[in-house]
């Protein structure tokens, strides 16, 4: 582990940890992330962003001068369907955009409680096929999410296989979301070691998100769903998060309906580490790990 790593660690204990048992209300929590905005550094130099109607659907687009016309990554954003938009994802969608060679597209998805399961569900495969309508050969996109959109992410190619879609290229789940039912053992096994999620909070965000729907449909918890027939999956997971069970029972139950799937434990990494890339050479690491795996299944010639 980085000294970085290390010196985060005792960062995210004292100012995140401590907090993550208290339920705030809502509007409060929101006004929270809001403010963080303020902190978020900006893209590197000849990044562009652009804000896009997908099918009336708000979108961010981003692309860097490595971005190839032909490439897209639909991005799906965390924050347990309750919370943060893509402009939180500021300092990473642009990292994203670079090591795949790709154009991203982070759709703004409706959030609960105002649009409850399953319109984060819907919305994605509204921005997917709005990629499609826009003439990109699905040969050419790759999904990715992280945390709740990781598991989006993975609902999404159930939806768009169950409808007859042509499904994309290849996807990647960062610290996926994918029981919310939370019976995974690390969620009780690690709930003293995750730094930024805790049973109390994503507990919370499942009863706004849900709204009384089944927590084990498989649109909201891709774990209970049938999974043959995808494309080839990436997962990582970091060795210290709640969630950590969430991903390896998801890859393994994608590798015994013969779906391709690779995962990655990260030892001692909390959830969602990659997103403190500027400050963390596991995230960085981590982010060029995807980059591999995407530059593989779709290739430059997309």
């Amino acid at each position: 582990m980085s000294l970085s790593a290390q010196i985060m660690r005792l960062v995210l204990r004292h100012f995140v940890k401590r907090n993550l048992s208290v339920a705030p209300e809502i509007e409060t929590l929101r006004a929270r992330m809001a403010r963080l905005l303020y902190f978020i550094p900006p893209p590197a130099r000849g990044t562009r962003t652009t804000f896009v109607d997908a099918g009336g659907l708000k979108a961010l687009r981003v692309a860097t001068p490595r971005s190839l016309d032909g490439r897209h990554v639909l991005y799906l954003h965390g924050g347990g369907y309750v919370i943060c938009s893509p402009e939180h994802y500021g300092d990473f969608l642009w990292r994203i955009a670079r090591v795949t060679s790709a154009q991203i597209l982070c759709p703004y998805y409706r959030l609960a409680p105002e649009h409850p399961f399953p319109a984060a569900v819907d919305d994605a495969v509204r921005a997917y096929s709005w990629l499609l309508a826009q003439g990109v050969a699905p040969r050419c996109i790759a999904i990715i999410g992280d945390s709740a959109g990781g598991g989006l992410a993975l609902a999404t190619l159930l939806r768009l296989r169950d409808d007859g879609l042509p499904l994309p290229a290849a996807a990647a789940a960062l610290s996926p979301w994918t029981d919310l039912a939370m019976t995974g053992d690390s969620v009780r096994t690690n709930a003293e070691l995750d730094l930024t999620l805790s049973p109390e909070r994503a507990a919370w965000f499942a009863r706004h998100y849900l709204s009384g729907a089944d927590p084990c449909h498989p649109y909201a918890s891709p774990l209970y769903g049938k999974t043959h027939g995808l494309p080839p999956i990436f997962i990582q997971v970091g060795g210290d998060e709640i969630l950590r069970d969430d991903a390896i029972r998801m890859a393994e139950k994608l590798r015994a309906a013969g779906s391709p799937v690779e995962i990655e434990i990260c030892h001692r990494m909390h959830h969602v580490w990659q997103l403190y890339a500027r400050v963390l050479p596991e995230g960085r690491a981590a982010i060029t790990r995807i980059g591999a795996f995407v530059e593989r299944e779709l290739g430059r010639t997309s």
